[in-house]
């Protein structure tokens, strides 16, 4: 399985990205996790050709390629950092990679509450009409104190909140698999309907009146 984690702080210091590279040693075993950084990305400026930046491509190209997305967001003034949403933003207005994808969110913060609300904020922009991805329910990971959180090594020092990581990526990796089939049998669907004609339903319609 391969998965992308978009670090979702512009920060040179992140307890999130510490997360991510975590996740991403930890479970090399089961998935192959590329961690992307936002930072350097440029803040979306709603241009008239609605073509992406080449950063923006470069992780929308990424998106696309990955059967699932994790997103590690810190929580600035009880919603998402401004860099983030700015990302979203460019990646609804332009390419639009994230429509279907499983997604995974988890956040990392240095307070008790470990990004709670910015992570139910993230829910909602998911969730719009543009972006449409497919969330994991029910699950969430939050970090708190994060700033304590980690050795030298940058490994997750509570063994509770491992189990509980463990736990929720064997979720997101079921819930991958599950996302897939559910549109792999949606498309069959759509490809075994026949394409509706005015012409065929006009000529059906001459016949039975002859």
């Amino acid at each position: 399985m391969k998965l992308i984690g978009i670090v979702g702080s512009n920060a040179d210091h992140s307890t999130n990205r510490t997360l991510l590279r975590f996740i991403q040693k930890h479970f090399s075993d089961k998935a192959e996790v590329e961690v992307f950084e936002i930072k350097g990305l440029p803040a979306f400026n709603e241009p008239k050709d609605k073509k992406a930046p080449l950063g923006i491509q470069e992780l929308a190209d990424k998106i696309e390629a990955a059967d699932g997305v994790i997103i590690s967001t810190p929580e600035y003034d009880h919603s998402i950092p401004a860099a983030l949403k700015s990302v979203l933003e460019w990646l609804s207005y332009s390419v639009q990679p994230l429509v279907d994808k499983p997604v995974m969110i988890t956040g990392a913060s240095y307070g008790s509450l470990g990004s709670s609300r910015a992570q139910g904020h993230l829910r909602q922009i998911l969730n719009s009409p543009e972006l449409k991805a497919r969330i994991m329910p029910s699950a969430e990971f939050l970090l708190g104190y994060s700033l304590q959180a980690f050795d030298e090594e940058g490994n997750l020092l509570d063994q509770e909140k491992v189990a509980e990581l463990e736990d929720c990526f064997a979720e997101f990796q079921l819930f991958v698999e599950m996302t897939n089939l559910l549109l792999k049998e949606r498309q069959k669907r759509t490809t075994a309907k026949p394409a509706f004609s005015w012409k065929e339903i006009i000529a059906s319609e001459a016949e039975g009146n002859e």
